[in-house]
């Protein structure tokens, strides 16, 4: 189970530490949550879902997302801890991606250090290429990767990143060496997209809801998709990576947390309130529109989900040889 860093806790009669109301549902006041990352991304993305649809159903007492950019999430990860430790009002998205970037950039924070509140989604990863690309399918790509991983430059998120997981597993299961991949890491998905589009790389990898507009405008072609999903892209079912012949399945996960120093029952309010926002038909409608799919684990549970993908995390960063 994951370590939470306990604070003595004063509590004001009727209220919490920091004056918050117990006797009230959570939240009574104003919260802030962090998308530790650039605008545009999937974190950024998820927070301002999140935040619409607690709007939308009416569970909202005002809300800001605000961006913390740098390091695939470690430095967001450090400012909540530094910063907001006891604070229940001050609430980050995270997930796979910033487990590869605490490994990969070796970071003296873990994840452990925060609240864990819930799990929300898991997206598919989209392997895309420019729409004027060479590449015509993803056996085409698979092939250059295999004869040679250094002459495809691929695009994606931050070192350490799911998409950089991703094109490591790729490169592995077609017998190449997963170290001599050309990853190029950028902190946003605005400006991987950039990337993709300006012809600066070869192929680009991150969650489909990025690349979607781009598919559909025409201006990026969809090779594979890293799971299955229920959806059509440009009115086409996209084909998952196995459905290309290649034997690898991956999906991403996002999750809410909070800073250490919360007790059990600030977790439990807390956790209340993000719950009642993710069954609620206004995040159906996000979740739809993104094209994710509901994935929610909290308490025990999620905490024993969370020391397992830590695990998986750092083995799979090890075999990159990206580590710290």
């Amino acid at each position: 189970m994951l370590a939470v860093l306990a604070l003595v806790a004063i509590i004001a009669p009727g209220g919490a530490s920091g004056g918050d109301d117990t006797s009230q549902p959570y939240p009574t006041r104003s919260l802030s949550i962090m998308a530790p990352a650039a605008p545009g991304g999937g974190w950024d993305s998820t927070a301002r879902a999140f935040q619409q649809a607690s709007q939308d159903a009416g569970l909202d007492k005002g809300s800001e997302v605000f961006n913390v950019e740098g390091a695939g999430g470690t430095l967001g990860l450090s400012e909540l801890v530094s910063k907001s430790t006891g604070d229940p009002y001050e609430l980050m998205m995270t997930g796979l991606v910033m487990l590869g970037a605490i490994e990969t950039n070796g970071s003296d924070v873990p994840i452990t250090r925060t609240t864990p509140i819930a799990t929300m989604i898991t997206e598919t990863e989209g392997i895309v290429v420019p729409a004027d690309s060479k590449y015509r399918s993803l056996k085409e790509l698979a092939d250059d990767l295999k004869a040679d991983p250094g002459s495809v430059r691929v695009a994606g998120g931050s070192a350490g990143s799911t998409d950089q997981l991703l094109l490591g597993e790729l490169a592995r299961v077609l017998g190449a060496d997963p170290r001599k991949t050309k990853y190029v890491a950028h902190s946003g998905g605005g400006e991987a997209n950039a990337a993709i589009l300006s012809g600066s790389v070869d192929a680009g990898i991150s969650g489909l809801s990025e690349f979607v507009d781009q598919i559909e405008a025409g201006k990026m072609r969809l090779l594979a998709v890293s799971s299955p999903v229920d959806v059509e892209v440009d009115g086409k079912q996209p084909p998952t990576i196995k459905d290309e012949g290649i034997d690898l399945e991956l999906t991403n996960w996002r999750m809410m947390v909070a800073p250490p120093g919360l007790d059990d029952a600030e977790r439990e309010r807390i956790t209340g309130y993000v719950t009642k926002v993710l069954d609620s038909p206004a995040w159906q409608e996000q979740v739809k529109r993104y094209d994710w799919q509901p994935f929610v684990k909290t308490g025990r549970e999620l905490d024993d989900f969370v020391a397992s993908e830590q695990a998986r995390v750092k083995e799979i960063v090890a075999d990159l040889g990206i580590g710290k």
